[in-house]
């Protein structure tokens, strides 16, 4: 039986694989040991922002699954190897083929902002109210933010415990320019880019969908990315 084409794929034989799921003990079951070997692998050949870790958390408890001379371990399309995830197992090599998936989690460890003390959603921030500090940059799908300068005077768009990383996600959108606005308006292709300018007819809130007129009253969409400015990707 052949991988399919689409699947990145790495093949280890198993000799009579465990027929349940991994038991509870220190030790890892030999599918977990091939699933983490799996990825380790794959990321052998990426570069990360840090120090890797990898976590294999245990197939469901109620599998049963035939002994099994040969499994292929693989990843679906589009899977990446960053924070929660999950790495497929398929045998190919046994009395009763199966196809399982087992829990991995990624955790990158490096540098960056973590709240000093605990704070209130709708806080003012200052220079002095974060912190630098070792954090799992994966945790969460929100990057994480390295740069305490630019944090000053952003307003925190939930409440937050001391210690918790600061992430894109903790603060609130800036709106960069309201309707009527005249903004600036930025093509961009591959290689090059077109500047123009027009009217905004919604609020231009950060990272978000914004519409403007252009001076030849076309109609666009693009993201507000800066201060009455309008970034469109070509």
């Amino acid at each position: 039986m052949n991988p399919t084409p689409a699947l990145v794929a790495f093949v280890v034989v198993a000799t009579a694989c465990a027929a349940s799921a991994a038991q509870p003990s220190a030790a890892a079951s030999p599918l977990e040991q091939q699933a983490l070997s799996f990825v380790q692998a794959q990321l052998g050949s990426n570069t990360l922002p840090g120090r890797v870790e990898v976590v294999a958390g245990p197939l469901d408890a109620r599998l049963r699954l035939a002994p099994c001379q040969q499994v292929l371990a693989y990843l679906t399309p589009n899977t990446r190897l960053w924070g929660k995830t999950r790495v497929g197992l398929r045998c190919t090599q046994g009395a009763t083929p199966w196809n399982v998936y087992l829990p991995v989690t990624v955790k990158v460890w490096g540098r960056a902002l973590v709240m000093a003390q605990a704070m209130p959603a709708g806080q003012v921030l200052a220079a002095a109210d974060v912190r630098e500090a070792e954090v799992d940059l994966a945790e969460d799908a929100s990057p994480a933010l390295t740069d305490a300068t630019a944090l000053v005077g952003r307003t925190l768009a939930r409440s937050v415990a001391a210690g918790q990383g600061v992430r894109q996600a903790t603060l609130k959108a800036r709106q960069w320019f309201a309707p009527g606005d005249t903004v600036r308006i930025r093509a961009v292709g591959d290689g090059y880019a077109v500047a123009g300018s027009g009217e905004a007819l919604t609020a231009g809130i950060e990272g978000q969908p914004a519409r403007v007129r252009t001076e030849s009253g076309r109609l666009v969409t693009g993201v507000a990315v800066a201060e009455h400015q309008l970034e469109l990707a070509l």
